[in-house]
């Protein structure tokens, strides 16, 4: 994915976003006065979903658990019904000039299709530029993009230097980190949400199988059913001075098997469900810690991070995930989290 298409619009451009991670994009590069609409999910910055018009809507599964959230989901897949609303003639109404959406995860926004079909009808001309990041380079990369669409090019190359810089420091202090020396000795849960807990604790069996220098980590997406993190997050694992195990680069999420997570080898187990941050994180990691014991890997140290937050969002806060993944797994020689990002909970 790289900067192109048609050339930036003359003067101020009047923007809507139709997923999270592109409002994230906007505030970043400085736009928010420039956006007009967004979803009832865009929560970051809280001003996002406060100040500007709700244009796509859906179900508040707040009070659900995750099975039943995986179930209401599947029915409404299978029956062929859409997860999301768009509210089109308020969409239209919005007169924007460049709609930013998605086309990657049915689950995780309105495809781009069903916005072309709105606007066609509604007679509305609005580009829609559609973002589908596969990897962590892929979502640098759509920060350009957006930038270079909104005509503020450089400002994205200044966001994206500076993020790249951020990436390069975590990477040269977790250079020659080996798994041995990773974590406290003895930490344990009484360490909980402190990066010096790191990985102490690891199963003998994990340690050697993780390669030098890189301890193996499993991050499961969500666990009822379990599935194994894909796209761009075994990327962060890689960035932070990990291996990630149990799950593919630039490969699509996928449902597995807590026998199937056990049997990858994990140093340690993080949890970042889609649609949570932190609180929901550490409930589910609890339950995920008790299932993981089930398959002998009770002594297996269980992260809990901020899934929404700087995981599972392809937005510029991906990159506070590597720093606060780089913390858990090399405590000795990265800056501990800041409070709020992740708790270890065994």
């Amino acid at each position: 994915m790289k900067p192109s298409g048609p050339v930036p619009y003359a003067g101020e451009v009047r923007l809507v976003s139709l997923l999270p991670s592109a409002t994230e994009i906007v505030y970043a590069l400085g736009l928010g006065d420039e956006l007009a609409g967004v979803t009832f999910e865009c929560d970051e910055p809280p001003a996002a979903r406060t100040d500007k018009a709700i244009v796509v809507g859906g179900r508040d599964t707040s009070g659900m658990s995750p099975g039943d959230i995986d179930r209401y989901v599947r029915a409404q897949l299978a029956a062929g019904q859409d997860l999301y609303t768009l509210h089109a003639r308020a969409l239209a109404g919005l007169a924007p000039d460049l709609i930013l959406t998605q086309d990657l995860c049915r689950v995780c926004a309105l495809p781009s299709g069903h916005v072309n079909d709105a606007l066609t009808y509604l007679g509305c001309q609005a580009d829609v530029l559609t973002l589908d990041p596969h990897s962590l380079d892929d979502v640098l990369d759509s920060i350009l993009i957006v930038g270079q669409r909104a005509g503020v090019a450089d400002r994205a190359e200044r966001l994206v230097g500076g993020l790249r810089a951020r990436l390069a420091r975590v990477a040269a202090s977790v250079a020659g980190a080996g798994v041995a020396g990773a974590g406290v000795a003895g930490a344990g849960v009484a360490g909980a949400g402190v990066a010096g807990a790191g990985v102490a604790g690891m199963s003998a069996a994990g340690a050697s199988g993780g390669g030098p220098g890189r301890p193996r980590v499993a991050v499961v997406e969500w666990v009822d059913p379990p599935f194994s993190a894909g796209h761009w997050v075994p990327d962060l694992v890689t960035a932070a001075g990990g291996e990630a195990v149990a799950g593919r680069a630039g490969a699509r999420s996928v449902q597995t098997s807590w026998a199937d997570i056990a049997a990858a080898g994990p140093d340690l187990v993080v949890v970042a469900p889609c649609g949570f941050h932190l609180a929901g994180a550490v409930e589910q990691a609890r339950l995920v810690a008790g299932a993981l014991a089930a398959e002998g890997l009770a002594d297996v140290p269980v992260w809990a991070i901020d899934a929404d937050g700087i995981v599972v969002r392809p937005g510029p806060r991906l990159v506070n995930g590597v720093e606060a993944l780089a913390a858990i797994l090399h405590p000795q020689t990265v800056p501990a989290a800041p409070p709020g990002a992740v708790q270890r909970v065994r």
